[in-house]
């Protein structure tokens, strides 16, 4: 996923608020298990969460998501973020990484088991 933060996203001190960002981990993080386990996902945990730099207005982040670990009703996913800088263009540094767990649910929201995937051909 890529997304560039903006100046409705910034803190007092210029930098983009650490909400934001985690904001945007937690949608990116979603998507595999989610496609994994065939339908809907609720974020259970934030394990881990590392703010390494700060990131600013007009930075490209990409952010790039693995699967850790599956469980019966449950995955851990991490998540790595890497900005690149306007004025840098081409050079990404890792500006936060995340470790989160999300857990199947069915449509009453109560977890469900994660469907084996399915015998290659």
């Amino acid at each position: 996923m890529k997304v560039i933060p903006m100046p409705a996203d910034v803190n007092a001190n210029g930098d983009i608020f650490g909400g934001w960002v985690m904001a945007q981990v937690d949608l990116a993080g979603s998507v595999l298990p989610a496609r994994y386990a065939q339908g809907r996902m609720a974020t259970v945990a934030v394990n881990q969460f590392i703010f390494k730099q700060p990131v600013r207005i007009g930075d490209i982040l990409s952010l790039y998501a693995k699967i850790e670990r599956i469980g019966r009703t449950s995955m851990t996913v991490n998540v790595g973020v890497y900005a690149e800088r306007i004025r840098k263009q081409g050079r990404y540094i890792k500006v936060t990484e995340a470790t989160l767990t999300y857990v199947a649910i069915d449509e009453q929201g109560r977890p469900r088991p994660i469907p084996p995937l399915p015998a290659e051909d």
